[in-house]
């Protein structure tokens, strides 16, 4: 059973290629506009987690698709993000005056697209479980010189570090990390949330560490985590 729509409206090939990679997970149902006005068609028959469209189609531009679903009282919540060429201010205040939810920019990031995607989609909106897990974890400001400390626990957000040596909250960090489940390292962008210590202990029942939340997981990298934290939570106990 599909837990998520997202229409993708752009006649250009090559980019609706680019970003059915991204979704490519079995409860994302994928529906596909090529003009403005299927966009808002199927916006209103099928009723879509998220809408991503590309700003100059067919028949009617994405601004006026997207003021259009805003107008209309039964779709007029479902989150639509624009994407346009990089460095055209025109065009993104064209975006922003038709009441678009965010925009994109092309050429594409793959992380800040995913990220970005993730936002609106309901299953980010749940509560991430978490468990104890110790899995070694490289980490550094710089990704070339990475320090090794192993994790407290884990979630699809974030990690707990146990380390003697914590970074200041808001510190932007490089994470590497193997999952049991996965053949290859997980990459993302992270940042210091908290920190716990002997003397200012917000979690006097975790050792001294910080709380790392992830920035840029992909959607690739955040399912495997679901799928490890839901192997360890159905393994017995005794």
């Amino acid at each position: 059973m599909f837990e998520d729509k997202v229409l993708l409206a752009d006649d250009v090939e090559l980019f609706l290629e680019l970003e059915k990679t991204f979704f490519r997970r079995e409860n994302v149902e994928l529906l596909v506009a090529r003009t403005g006005m299927q966009a808002y068609e199927l916006t209103l028959a099928e009723r879509p987690t998220l809408v991503l469209m590309d700003l100059y189609m067919p028949e009617m531009n994405g601004d006026e698709a997207c003021r259009r679903i805003k107008a209309t009282p039964e779709i007029a919540q479902t989150p639509v993000i624009i994407v346009t060429q990089g460095g055209r201010d025109a065009d993104q205040q064209r975006c922003r005056d038709a009441g678009c939810d965010d925009i994109l920019l092309k050429p594409i990031n793959r992380h800040l697209f995913v990220a970005t995607a993730r936002r609106f989609l309901s299953v980010v909106d749940r509560s991430a479980p978490r468990i104890m897990a110790q899995l070694k974890i490289h980490f550094g400001v710089e990704p070339q010189v990475l320090l090794t400390d192993y994790s407290i626990n884990i979630s699809t957000g974030g990690v707990f570090l146990k380390t003697d040596h914590p970074l200041p909250p808001d510190t932007p960090l490089s994470l590497e990390f193997f999952l049991p489940n996965l053949s290859s390292l997980v990459h993302c962008q992270g940042r210091v949330a908290w920190v716990n210590t002997l003397k200012n202990a917000k979690k006097p029942q975790l050792p001294p560490g910080m709380g790392v939340q992830f920035l840029d997981l992909s959607l690739e990298y955040m399912y495997a985590i679901r799928e490890f934290i839901k192997q360890q939570c159905l393994r017995p106990h005794w």
